[in-house]
């Protein structure tokens, strides 16, 4: 059996060479994504058709030949799963109804049925991967997934979510409980069917004060770590809080992380100087240098790897990869980490 780069890494091994993956590296920028997905005509039909889930997550696997290949789905499964109702508009970010800043929770009712075709997914992606690429799971984080649920969509600054918290923090403490409970047997199902690891994307970390923090990302965060290893043991979970900045540190050493995905805004030579001595870390080039190419692009990677060479390092973005990323770019990323100048 080949020994898996991104597996060795999540495991505390420092190869000569970091392994790859981009965050959303299944999605828009690839004309084949685009392709089916219109085929399906929409986002939801496409992530529960576990063979066309199953199809979009090795897209890039198949073109690029990245180290890790991470599930086709998306956080709001989970809140889909615990009882709103799920859509996703055309040129529209998603929604979910109730909206619970006006709704009580506890007057949902959870139809966990619901994640049976990311399962069905998971079991059939873990048939197509190359022996040496690692099978990434997902969940959101709970502060993150909170804030959708109790205003019903995205927002830019979370103001919704955050005022409720103050306001009736026993209230929202039950929605994150909820979401933290659902999230271990989520991703604990994953696991079973095939996943080897998984991360927790926590997108709205950043919006947080130190004491909110503490209470809604370090602890719920910690909730799914123990639960999750406890029923999954030896399984690496990734930690992403992104804007956590510095913030990052206590992040790591109190919710039992086993790597940090960091955002693009981290200093990757502060980063390496602060994170836990001997912990991975996944990151961190921003999105938009990738779109420019070239020499900044080149340079970029470079300060990156120089930064974390004496740590375990999975090469990734610091976010998303965006839609309007040209493929030629992603090629001339991957040679340049694997053979750097």
């Amino acid at each position: 059996m080949p020994i898996k780069p991104l597996l060795a890494v999540l495991k505390g091994h420092r190869p000569a060479v970091p392994p790859i993956w981009l965050m959303r590296q299944a999605g828009r920028y690839l004309p084949e994504y685009r392709a089916l997905r219109a085929e399906k005509g929409g986002f939801l039909a496409l992530a529960t058709d576990p063979d066309c889930a199953a199809e979009v997550t090795v897209q890039p696997i198949r073109r690029f030949g990245f180290d890790g290949a991470i599930l086709f789905s998306d956080i709001l499964m989970v809140p889909w799963a615990l009882g709103q109702d799920l859509s996703f508009g055309v040129g529209e970010g998603p929604r979910l109804e109730p909206p619970l800043v006006d709704h009580l929770f506890s007057a949902l009712e959870a139809v966990p049925e619901r994640l049976e075709p990311v399962y069905g997914t998971v079991a059939k992606v873990a048939g197509l991967l190359p022996p040496q690429t690692t099978f990434l799971g997902f969940a959101g984080s709970p502060w993150t997934v909170a804030t959708y649920m109790v205003a019903g969509k995205g927002s830019k600054d979370q103001g919704e979510t955050r005022r409720f918290a103050y306001r009736d923090p026993q209230a929202f403490g039950a929605i994150v409980d909820a979401i933290a409970d659902m999230t271990v047997e989520y991703l604990a199902r994953q696991i079973e069917n095939g996943v080897e690891a998984v991360q927790l994307f926590d997108s709205w970390a950043g919006s947080l004060s130190p004491a909110q923090f503490e209470r809604w990302v370090i602890a719920p965060n910690a909730r799914i770590v123990a639960g999750l290893t406890a029923r999954c043991p030896g399984v690496p979970i990734i930690g992403f809080p992104k804007g956590a900045g510095g913030k990052l540190p206590a992040y790591a050493r109190e919710t039992g992380v086993h790597a940090l995905g960091l955002d693009e805004t981290v200093d990757p030579e502060w980063a390496a100087a602060h994170v836990p001595e001997g912990m991975p870390v996944q990151g961190n080039l921003d999105p938009l240098a990738l779109i420019t190419g070239g020499e900044t692009l080149d340079a970029a990677i470079d300060r990156i790897l120089s930064a974390f060479a004496d740590r375990p390092h999975i090469f990734n973005l610091g976010h998303g990869i965006l839609p309007d990323t040209p493929i030629a770019h992603v090629e001339r990323l991957i040679a340049r980490v694997r053979n750097p100048a």
